[in-house]
């Protein structure tokens, strides 16, 4: 069952106007979230480096959910990720 990811309007440029990326979890292993992004980097890299940092990281303005949990309260890029997943990337927005 493919691992699917929602990809935010904002980077949406580095993923060929895609809103939604999927990755077959049979064909490569994905126990955790950190490993579905790499995974995904395999398509779309520049996206993933829009959320993980140069030291690996999750950038401190994205938040991830799996399967409607925010990743910040769980265990970060640790976070299981079961077959059928869905993987939300949401940037955060601030104004005033």
């Amino acid at each position: 069952m493919p691992i699917t990811f929602e990809i935010p309007s904002p980077l949406r440029v580095h993923s060929r106007g895609n809103a939604t990326a999927t990755i077959d979890s049979g064909m490569s292993s994905c126990p955790s979230v950190r490993d579905a992004l790499g995974a995904l980097a395999t398509q779309y890299p520049r996206v993933v480096d829009s959320v993980i940092t140069e030291q690996g990281e999750l950038r401190p303005h994205v938040n991830v959910f799996v399967d409607g949990e925010n990743t910040r309260y769980t265990d970060g890029l640790h976070t299981p990720v079961r077959d059928s997943s869905t993987i939300i990337i949401l940037a955060a927005i601030s104004g005033g």
